[in-house]
């Protein structure tokens, strides 16, 4: 069975954006070493991105070409009217089914891009297998949290923690549920 595995930044105090959805900051801090987190290897697990209307939109925003056109993406948005392209396909309705679905469909891992109303989702889910999260050295006091939602706790297990000499701490995190 695939793996679902969200990857992501997060501020200290757990926001992945700014109240706007900004993200500016996750490039404030100094990496002399140009530590490249073990991106290109994750991406390389990967074959499938999940991620909320919001972040697409917000990708879409950054004027570039969409960086994961090699995959198979999808994007969960309530909007209907959303007409699929290439690689890019909008699921507005048995979120659920959607994603039991496709864990047990052939291919590689899944990569959960977010935000914050998603990442929920696919937690109270039990969806996420594993976590792979960089807190980068910044107090933001306001934003998107990486959950947004939730209402029960749920437990984790670090598997590897790893520090950098730019301050990013990233941990590997499996989730504990319930049989």
């Amino acid at each position: 069975m695939r793996k679902v595995v969200l990857y992501i930044a997060a501020s200290i105090d757990g926001f992945i954006a700014g109240p706007k959805g900004e993200i500016d900051w996750l490039h404030s801090i100094e990496n002399p070493d140009n530590d490249d987190f073990g991106y290109p290897k994750f991406y390389r697990s990967i074959d499938t991105t999940i991620m909320g209307n919001s972040t697409y939109k917000q990708i879409l925003s950054f004027g570039i070409d969409f960086p994961y056109s090699d995959k198979t993406n999808y994007v969960f948005t309530k909007n209907k009217t959303l007409i699929d392209m290439d690689n890019i396909n909008f699921v507005n309705a048995d979120h659920k089914n959607f994603v039991s679905s496709l864990k047990s469909a052939n291919g590689k891992n899944i990569w959960l891009i977010g935000g914050g109303k998603v990442n929920s989702f696919f937690l109270k889910n039990n969806f996420i297998d594993e976590i792979i999260l960089a807190t980068i050295p910044i107090i933001l006091g306001k934003g998107i949290p990486i959950f947004s939602q939730m209402k029960k706790s749920k437990e984790m297990i670090i598997s590897r923690m790893q520090k950098y000499n730019c301050g990013v701490v990233q941990q590997r995190l499996s989730l504990k549920y319930p049989n």
